[in-house]
């Protein structure tokens, strides 16, 4: 074998108990690309209000999402890298690895210095970048890799939100589902501190950035204006007409991050008469926390409270097949 894959994800606890996720929240919410307060500041507000406040809620929702195989987004992630491995040869050895919980990049990093690969090419699993995301994996696996005396070739593939592949894999997904019965579409993106999109691009106050119509010439690292040019490319593929869907932003902090809010347009949509709802999510790849039960339950609840009648999340692209070839044709190009 002559290649090493990573596909890099956030992480998932362990366990769906106390002391497991506030492990995994204690090391997720005190890396600096994650929140990048004064670092005095940060230790406390993290470490003495927001982990003690969140973690038993978060320990119940986690319970709502474990099945007896654990965690959907840590035995998922684990199948696509098997299919993608298959896919790929004998020449190629993919590997998992969690940014924060378990296999952790270390773990993965040492197992694939014992091998000797010619190359290591990382593949973080979110297809718009940002730096709290595809940044702060590349930046833990750059600094794994430091240490060693023989450093082989590296490559990272940012982002591939606009990949054909990777269209067409979300397309033949949503191909699943009957397009024609949803009143209308909402695709949901995770949210990010309004402070993290004007840091990329500080000339250019995110508020005013007319990314929502077209891509703008500074766009592509700006997290935002992937995300509608993303929108765009999908609803273009799945022939979805402008006045039928919306583009909003969800798992808020505060209302300094990304507007519009999900839970949000939703509501609004539910209010301006809309009964049938089908919701994407293309910055998940895989199923996880924030999809099945932030948008599969408690959107779809909140959307029912305000006169709507169903809200359905469509499944990511997890381990299919289509993914995984896909991802092929990402490295490979």
């Amino acid at each position: 074998m002559k290649k090493a894959i990573i596909l890099a994800n956030v992480g998932t606890p362990d366990k769906a108990e106390v002391p497991a996720v506030y492990r995994y929240l204690t090391q997720f919410l005190n890396d600096k690309r994650v929140i990048d307060l004064p670092l005095p500041l940060k230790l406390f507000l993290v470490n003495a209000i927001i982990i003690p406040f969140r973690v038993f809620n978060s320990t119940k929702l986690y319970k709502l999402l474990w099945s007896e195989k654990g965690s959907p987004l840590r035995y998922l992630t684990d199948m696509l890298a098997l299919k993608l491995e298959k896919e790929l040869g004998s020449e190629f050895k993919v590997y998992a690895g969690m940014r924060y919980g378990r296999p952790s990049i270390g773990s993965v990093m040492a197992e694939i210095k014992k091998q000797s690969f010619e190359e290591i090419i990382v593949l973080p699993m979110f297809p718009q970048y940002a730096s709290s995301t595809s940044g702060t994996a590349s930046e833990a696996i750059l600094s794994e890799i430091s240490h060693w005396n023989v450093i082989p070739g590296i490559r990272f593939i940012g982002q591939f939100y606009d990949h054909p592949a990777y269209i067409e894999a979300f397309a033949q997904q949503a191909a699943k589902y009957d397009l024609n019965s949803y009143d209308h579409f909402l695709f949901s993106y995770h949210g990010l501190p309004d402070s993290h999109i004007n840091r990329t691009h500080p000339e250019i106050n995110i508020r005013d950035c007319n990314c929502e119509q077209s891509m703008p010439a500074h766009g592509k690292f700006c997290y935002k204006a992937t995300c509608y040019e993303t929108t765009r490319l999908l609803a273009k593929k799945l022939g979805i007409p402008t006045e039928k869907f919306s583009v909003a932003f969800q798992s808020r902090l505060d209302k300094n991050w990304l507007t519009p809010f999900s839970d949000k347009t939703i509501i609004e949509l539910a209010k301006a008469g809309k009964k049938k709802v089908l919701v994407f999510a293309p910055s998940f790849v895989t199923d996880c926390l924030e999809t099945i039960i932030e948008i599969g339950y408690e959107y779809a609840e909140l959307f029912h409270e305000h006169g709507g009648e169903k809200l359905e999340m469509a499944e990511g692209l997890n381990d299919s097949t289509v993914w995984a070839r896909a991802l092929k044709k990402i490295i490979e190009a």
